[in-house]
């Protein structure tokens, strides 16, 4: 059978207006694995208490850093990711295609594309280090739908505490360190409390003690705040940090409910306080910088880092095409397609 290669990050808007962020915004929170509710409420709550306010504001955030330069630039997730896939295409013999959960270029054009160069044999890559329900599961689950009697799929797992990985992250991490530096923050996506209880496979571990991430566990496998905490636990080492001189938080939260703790608006708000003034702020939840990294960590969150006392503030960009990461990456495919 003939093989390719489909890369799938989660999305991003057609443009910074308001109409296609809210256009973005509907198709996201719709995801019944996004928003996990039976879907009247999540109807009616997307439809009258989020589109009606949310995409100006979100509009707004999009329009700070979008590239106008000209062609090839525009949304940074999507221009980051095509990137990665050319970057990577150059090491392959197989074809390899980009495509967006939701949004352009769409899981049905790439697929479609593949399909015409012969491609048989599928291997999805999901661009997201760690696992979680509204990231990985609903991106394979979607495309299966797709490529059901038309291709052979296999699932790149992920890849969080793989060595290359983290080496490739470390490395990163390591040549944007400024010459004066007191504290690393790792900042990872948030998600609702719920989110991993759900996913726990055995429905009596996850967030049931304080210590559950460390405590040996089949849930861990599909545990999106263990990944995280594993991912921090080996940067650190590979850094050689102290246990003072790093942080776990977690970003991006909506709406009332629990979420992930502890909040990285909080986090940097109260650090200048604990005698942090320079910080180092890496976000190794995303391969690609996007909408969370720049505008709510590189400008509102450096913002609120200042504004509480901090002096210096340096965001350690994604691995975005870095060469490291690339070779990783095309290292795990060439070893998917040989097995």
């Amino acid at each position: 059978m003939s093989r390719g290669i489909l890369l799938v990050n989660l999305g991003t808007p057609a443009s910074c207006s308001t109409a296609d962020v809210r256009r973005y915004l509907g198709d996201f929170l719709m995801d019944p694995y996004v928003l996990d509710v039976p879907w009247p409420i999540r109807k009616m709550i997307v439809s009258c208490f989020i589109l009606p306010f949310r995409p100006k504001r979100s509009a707004e955030a999009y329009a700070k850093i979008w590239d106008h330069s000209g062609p090839g630039t525009g949304s940074p997730l999507l221009f980051h990711s095509r990137g990665l896939e050319e970057a990577l295409s150059s090491q392959l013999t197989v074809p390899c295609a980009l495509a967006m959960r939701y949004g352009d270029p769409s899981l049905e054009a790439a697929i479609a594309h593949l399909r015409d160069q012969g491609v048989s044999e599928l291997l999805l890559v999901p661009l997201y280090p760690q696992y979680a329900d509204s990231t990985c599961t609903t991106t394979v689950e979607r495309v299966r739908q797709l490529v059901e009697n038309v291709m052979a799929l296999t699932v790149l797992p992920p890849f969080y505490d793989r060595a290359d990985y983290i080496e490739a992250q470390a490395a990163l991490i390591r040549d944007h360190m400024p010459e004066s530096w007191d504290h690393l923050l790792l900042s990872y996506h948030g998600l609702p409390e719920r989110h991993l209880t759900r996913a726990d496979p055995t429905g009596n571990h996850c967030l049931q003690s304080p210590d559950c991430c460390a405590t040996p566990s089949p849930a861990h496998a599909t545990c999106y705040r263990h990944q995280c905490l594993e991912t921090t636990n080996r940067l650190a080492q590979a850094l050689s940090l102290s246990g003072d001189q790093h942080t776990t938080s977690f970003q991006s939260r909506l709406g009332r409910l629990p979420w992930l703790t502890p909040y990285t608006d909080q986090v940097l708000q109260d650090l200048p306080g604990k005698g942090v003034k320079d910080l180092v702020v890496a976000c190794p939840a995303f391969v690609a910088d996007n909408l969370e990294t720049l505008e709510e960590i590189g400008l509102a969150g450096q913002a609120t880092f200042r504004a509480a006392g901090g002096e210096t503030f340096t965001l350690v960009p994604c691995l975005n095409s870095r060469p490291d990461w690339v070779s990783a990456l095309a290292s795990w495919c060439e070893a998917a397609a040989a097995g």
